[in-house]
């Protein structure tokens, strides 16, 4: 056949089909055939290729420039003819694919993997270089941790996310905790990437460069304490401490992953006295202790000195010499960034400073006997009103 057009065009949809379109549906359909014998083994991975190669051709042969308008809605018709049984070869998914492909190719991009070997688990932590150039020359090739996340996953990735960055962070955390489509979304609503890594900090000073880098990544600028109640509107720290720790399993997933709970008013003997520590956790990740010191008012310089007592103190009485030292994590209900900032100054224990907010206050219902009172009491005003309203109508 010649470059000339061919008579099987799609009256409902405005496409013109040529010897070039005949000779890329049938690439296409021989790639997805492909992709659905090695389905078995690699399910996901071959899947996501065949989704993110199907993005980019429509992408790089500018298919509706060149078959119409409605060439996409044309190559899901095809495919589903061919394919009848085939999940996921819809007008509307081969859209996504598009723009999933489109999300990380429209800003110069070179997408770079590290992988990074901590406890013996490796973590998949996606980091991006800017280098559109080099991205075309690689064709858009697929990065290799996008198999790792599931489509649907992707498709809420990049419905949410505003940057590739922020993408990038949440596709680094979907592989790093396993989380659910729900949960992802959840982490995205509630701004983690914003969140996360700005917490006032003396970290860079005071820890290795990787080191420094894990910590800002697991610790957060504010905590949600929206699971824990309190009795009434004025609370002290003792009220917040036993509030967070009735809901211990709310409290670890909102400090995050790799977060172990070892106790509430962790006793220490340091020179014959005893002392105490709000909350202690280990970090499973970072292999650290980390001490958790509640204040249920605005940051004060003393707290961080307090704060600074702790974390020597655990690491000289706790931590082993294989482990990383010891992080101290001071949560207010406020802050100055200025006192904070100049509180850390003389202080060379890596420690933060985030905030909380959302605590409950319960709801107090009165007692069967405070009604009764209460009741009475009423009653009593009332008879002294109607008493001296006769009065002054005599």
């Amino acid at each position: 056949m010649n470059n000339q057009q061919i008579n099987l065009s799609v009256h409902s949809h405005d496409v013109q089909l040529d010897v070039d379109y005949v000779s890329w549906i049938t690439e296409i359909k021989r790639r997805y055939r492909a992709a659905q014998v090695k389905a078995s083994v690699r399910v996901n991975s071959e899947k996501l290729l065949f989704n993110w190669e199907l993005g980019r051709d429509l992408v790089q042969k500018k298919a509706e420039e060149r078959w119409g308008a409605g060439v996409v809605e044309q190559v899901s018709l095809d495919l589903q003819r061919e394919f009848p049984n085939a999940e996921g070869l819809s007008a509307p998914n081969l859209w996504a694919m598009k723009r999933w492909y489109l999300f990380y190719n429209q800003y110069d991009t070179k997408l770079l993997q590290s992988v990074i070997e901590t406890n013996g688990t490796k973590l998949l932590q996606p980091v991006i270089e800017f280098d559109k150039e080099k991205f075309h020359q690689l064709g858009g090739e697929f990065p290799t941790s996008f198999a790792c996340v599931p489509w649907g996953h992707h498709i809420a990735i990049i419905s949410k996310c505003k940057s590739v960055d922020e993408a990038l962070f949440y596709i680094g955390k979907t592989i790093e905790q396993g989380l659910s489509r729900v949960a992802l979304v959840n982490c995205i609503k509630a701004h983690l990437y914003e969140h996360q890594g700005k917490i006032l900090n003396n970290f860079t000073e005071h820890l290795p460069a990787l080191q420094s880098q894990l910590v800002q990544e697991v610790l957060k600028e504010n905590y949600d304490f929206g699971f824990a109640t309190v009795g009434h509107e004025i609370y002290d720290e003792c009220e917040l401490e036993e509030a967070l720790t009735n809901s211990i399993t709310d409290l670890l997933l909102e400090l995050g992953s790799g977060f172990a709970f070892v106790g509430r008013q962790k006793e220490l003997i340091v020179g014959g006295k005893s002392r105490k520590i709000d909350l202690l956790f280990y970090h499973i990740r970072l292999r650290c202790y980390v001490v958790c010191e509640l204040k249920a008012r605005e940051f004060e310089p003393e707290f961080a000195g307090k704060l600074n007592f702790y974390v020597n103190a655990v690491d000289e009485l706790l931590k082993h010499d294989d482990e990383n030292p010891t992080i101290g994590l001071l949560i207010c209900s406020d802050m100055n960034k200025a006192d904070v900032q100049w509180s850390f100054k003389g202080i060379s224990t890596p420690m933060g400073v985030a905030t909380y907010n959302n605590v409950r206050i319960q709801d107090v219902l009165p007692t069967q006997e405070q009604l009764k009172e209460r009741m009475e009491l009423l009653q009593k005003e009332l008879r002294e009103t109607k008493r001296l309203m006769n009065k002054c109508t005599e």
